[in-house]
């Protein structure tokens, strides 16, 4: 029988493995802060339709409600960064194109909440007109970039057909106030979005298993 020998690890050994242990940075999750800021710009917009309502006519009520529509575009900007860089919707130029397009919108869109918010906008004149239908049509982009997500398959679980669940507020909200009135409006489009836009953000800021 052999007996191999192995000489201890010297003290200073041990201490430079350490350190260069603690000097290795932990890779952290990068889509947290994305996440966090969709959920909470749900978050705000929902309670500012239940302060202001779905169309507010006081300065104090119009301020509000473009600071919390504002902020929920915001967040569908960083998801939509998140859906580039996980090639939600596929690998194709055709799914980049469509994301491309729809950050134009969204961008043009925000225009429009700024234009609410300080109170230049006029809706009577055609330019002020056509930008705020920027609002329905990257709405409108985001349903069909939902659906398109769960085509695509790229996201697993419970985060491939939330989207769809999520970015069909539109939808379903438009609707309701055609049909039902905004008394019926003023319920289901903030519990919309929380159930939809506020829990994908949730699940976007966690990092999948």
């Amino acid at each position: 029988m052999s007996v191999s020998q192995q000489p201890a690890p010297a003290r200073s050994d041990l201490a430079v493995a350490a350190s260069d242990a603690a000097a290795t940075p932990a890779v952290r999750y990068p889509f947290r802060r994305h996440g966090l800021l969709l959920t909470i710009g749900s978050t705000v917009w929902a309670a500012t339709m239940v302060l202001f309502d779905l169309d507010p006519t006081s300065r104090v009520g119009e301020i509000g409600y473009a600071f919390g529509s504002g902020l929920f575009q915001t967040g569908l900007l960083a998801l939509l960064w998140v859906l580039w860089k996980t090639d939600a919707l596929g690998t194709g130029k055709v799914a980049k194109t469509a994301l491309g397009i729809e950050t134009v919108l969204v961008t043009l869109a925000i225009g429009s909440t700024i234009a609410d918010g300080v109170g230049i906008s006029d809706l009577n004149q055609p330019g002020w007109a056509l930008l705020d239908a920027f609002w329905p049509f990257s709405m409108f982009g985001m349903f069909l970039i939902g659906i398109r997500i769960a085509i695509a398959g790229q996201w697993r679980g419970v985060r491939r057909f939330w989207p769809m669940v999520a970015e069909s507020w539109a939808v379903v909200t438009i609707p309701t106030l055609i049909v039902f009135g905004p008394i019926v409006a003023q319920v289901v489009a903030p519990l919309h979005l929380l159930v939809g836009y506020a829990v994908l953000g949730v699940l976007v800021s966690s990092k999948p298993r």
